[in-house]
């Protein structure tokens, strides 16, 4: 394969955000970050509320779980809140993304034997097949992940580009 291959794609963000988003993945408190975090905040606060409905029924030195169940409280808060501030993060620049995709004229994908380069609207970038250092192709979409790293969807381009794709990922990238 010496020739240089071009895939076109015609990116539809609906196409990109069924992938990026699938199951809960956008979601504040329930992406797979989250979830975890929420509940045990949401735990820990029922604890400390069921604490305080009864604290004058505690005596002097039991008070002090009341003093430890809301510091514990604060930290899931504290942990909670870092997390979602990273999806959020996260989706904003995948928001991003998908609104560049969305008006962009040119989204290319070249590559021979040596090389692998994306084009979007004359933003190029290329990279070496020994860049990559994995990638998965499913039914639904190719992740390659390297330097750079990219989700191509399947419904994006036509089967036959698909399966070209598919066979030169497998022939120019060694998984260890």
């Amino acid at each position: 394969m010496s020739e240089e291959k071009i895939i076109i794609l015609k990116p539809k963000r609906q196409d990109f955000e069924e992938i990026y988003f699938s199951g809960n993945q956008g979601s504040l408190f329930f992406s797979s970050g989250t979830k975890g975090k929420t509940i045990t905040t949401i735990i820990v606060g029922v604890i400390l509320l069921i604490l305080f409905c009864f604290k004058n029924d505690l005596s002097k030195e039991k008070f002090g779980i009341l003093y430890f169940v809301s510091f514990l409280f604060l930290l899931c808060a504290v942990f909670l809140s870092v997390s979602i501030n990273k999806v959020s993060r996260w989706k904003k620049q995948v928001n991003n993304y998908l609104s560049k995709l969305e008006n962009c004229k040119i989204y290319e994908i070249r590559f021979d034997n040596q090389f692998f380069t994306v084009n979007i609207d004359g933003e190029k970038e290329t990279s070496e097949w020994k860049d990559f250092d994995f990638y998965d192709s499913g039914n639904q979409f190719i992740t390659l992940e390297g330097k750079y790293s990219y989700m191509f969807p399947k419904k994006s381009m036509s089967e036959k580009d698909y399966n070209l794709l598919m066979k030169t990922l497998k022939e120019n990238i060694k998984i260890n």
